[in-house]
């Protein structure tokens, strides 16, 4: 028998929750899951966004704090009252406070662990088991670049980063055999509409000069391996963290100056 490739990538009438749905990443995923047929529960923390992508992908709007408790609680609940069962997770929530280690405090520390990982644990925790008893699925967090290799002024993110790499790893083993898979993704330096607020254009030009493929990811570029993985043609991996860097993870950690002189400049 030929296999049917296309079809695999279909979601056809799944439930899967994305967090962080309202912008960047999260919206251009919300659109590539609604595309293949997914029916998607977009949670937001903020009610505006939440609706308006909701409306544009023929989804459900939720706004959670999804680094609560009870806010998670609540979003499985709707989740699985609109749609029954719930056959996938896409998290994309996290946000980086910059700053020597020096200038953090504990209040700090706390804050970047909740963004960065807590809605993880509660995600797999309160979600996990919904996937499993709706018949299987995939779950798959974003992690980043910053949690493979090290950048300046980012101890404390690079560290959220990195153990949320390791637990989705970890989770791929608990809950692989109830039929869940458990992978996380670590984006390079993407255009995302808080980092083009921050970045100006000249600044994005030179940092796609120390990108192999020559520039930084759109959101949309990121968004297609997270389809990918939710879909059945990612259907025997598990406990991977995939690099989407344009290959710059593949680069040596040499001196900006050297690589001007190798390249003749």
């Amino acid at each position: 028998m030929t296999t049917n490739f296309p079809a695999l990538l279909r979601l056809d009438g799944r439930g899967i929750v994305l967090l962080g749905a309202g912008q960047g990443i999260g919206e251009a995923t919300a659109r590539a899951l609604s595309q293949a047929g997914a029916r998607v529960l977009c949670v937001d923390k903020e009610g505006d966004l939440a609706s308006k992508i909701a409306r544009e992908v023929n989804g459900e709007p939720c706004v959670a704090d999804v680094t609560k408790r009870p806010d998670m609680e609540r979003v499985f609940d709707q989740a699985r009252r609109s749609f029954g069962a719930v056959r996938g997770i896409v998290d994309i929530v996290g946000m980086a406070k910059l700053a020597p280690l020096s200038a953090f405090t504990d209040a700090d520390y706390e804050w970047q662990f909740d963004v960065g990982l807590r809605h993880a644990f509660l995600a797999l925790q309160i979600g996990a088991p919904l996937v499993a008893e709706g018949g299987g699925g995939a779950i798959t967090f974003v992690g980043s670049i910053s949690g493979v290799a090290c950048l300046p002024n980012e101890v404390v993110y690079s560290a959220s980063k990195a153990a949320l790499h390791h637990m989705a790893r970890a989770a791929a083993l608990e809950f692989g055999p109830r039929g869940v898979r458990v992978n996380a993704i670590a984006p390079g330096f993407t255009r995302t509409p808080r980092l083009n607020k921050l970045v100006p254009e000249e600044r994005w030009k030179a940092i796609g000069e120390g990108i192999p493929l020559g520039r930084a990811a759109t959101p949309e570029e990121i968004a297609g391996p997270l389809l990918f993985l939710s879909s059945d043609l990612g259907a025997h991996i598990s406990g991977a963290v995939i690099a989407i860097d344009g290959g710059l993870g593949a680069m040596a950690a040499i001196p900006p100056a050297f690589i001007a002189t190798l390249k003749g400049k």
